[in-house]
Order: C-alpha cells, then sequence, then structure tokens
C-alpha cells in the first residue's frame, strides 16, 4: 500500500482471527458430520481422513482469506485490500465519511470483535458496502477514524492540501 505524499498512517491491520469463529465452529461441525457419514459408509480410517481434511481446510480458508484483506486508516482515505493473486481494492476519502457505525452481536461481544459500517458522502444503497469486517475492539476503529479525520480538517485549515 503506497500511500501519498505528506500521507500519515493510523491504522493497518487485518480482520481479528476471532471474527472467524462461528465460520470455524460450522466447518468443524460440518467435518464431524461427513466423517461420522464416512465412517458409516466406510468404516473408522475414511471417517477419520474426511473429517481431519475438512477441518484442515476450513481453517486453512479461513486463515488465507484474513491475512489476504487488509484495512487501512490514513488522514486522507480509508481503504480495504482484498486478495492474495488478483486484487481488490476499495477506498474513500476520509472527508467524505459522514457516520461510523459499529455492530456487533452477542457472541461477536464476548469475542471482542465486530462490523465497522462507514457510510460515505454521495454514497447510494446501490453501490457496495464500505466495511471493515471482524475486527478487533471496533470503537477502537471508530476513535482512530475521528482522530484521522480531524487530522485532516486541521492540514486543511493550515493550508495543506489533502485527498486523491
Amino acid at each position: 500500500m503506497d500511500l501519498h505524499s505528506g500521507e500519515s498512517a493510523y491504522f493497518s491491520g487485518h480482520p481479528s482471527w476471532r471474527g472467524s469463529f462461528a465460520y470455524h465452529a460450522w466447518g468443524i461441525i460440518a467435518a464431524i458430520v461427513i466423517g461420522v457419514v464416512a465412517y458409516l459408509i466406510e468404516g473408522v480410517g475414511l471417517g477419520v481422513v474426511v473429517a481431519a481434511v475438512i477441518a484442515a481446510g476450513v481453517i486453512l480458508f479461513s486463515f488465507v482469506r484474513r491475512i489476504a484483506t487488509t484495512y487501512t486508516i490514513t488522514d486522507e482515505r480509508l481503504i480495504i485490500e482484498r486478495g492474495i493473486l488478483a486484487k481488490h481494492m476499495q477506498q474513500t476519502r476520509i472527508d467524505r465519511v459522514q457516520n461510523v457505525n459499529t455492530n456487533q452481536s452477542v457472541l461477536e461481544r464476548i469475542l471482542r470483535v465486530g462490523v465497522v459500517d462507514f457510510d460515505t458522502a454521495g454514497s447510494s444503497a446501490n453501490e457496495a458496502d464500505f466495511q471493515f469486517v471482524g475486527v478487533a475492539n471496533p470503537g477502537e476503529i471508530v476513535t482512530v477514524v475521528d482522530r484521522a479525520q480531524r487530522s485532516a480538517q486541521q492540514r486543511e485549515r493550515a493550508g495543506g492540501v489533502g485527498g486523491l
């Protein structure tokens, strides 16, 4: 991720591994069920192998997806980058962010993860959501965005040129 001249990064990170807890739980349950079916059809050996392969696949897929997603907050932009081989980047200027909302289910509150949803000026219901999903301590992300917005406003008042 290349920053613009004079741009300062306030946060850069990946979704928390705790954000994938429900995905892991359902994946492990599916692995056990499919392993039991394989056991009933072919015996213990195949049942254990099938369950182990599915469980390992679920964990590996989740890890790669988490590492391949990066969230960045600067005093000019919010950026979401996804992908390893093929890349997708979504960004918006920090001065276009109007509302920052957090959402947490009961399980997410226990795990201290959640979703931070950004409403931007000029966005419509048809546009893709701009969300940091599965981030640790979403309240801290809101604080960092506020600090980045204040920094951008101060720089603009001082006569600096910001934005894209």
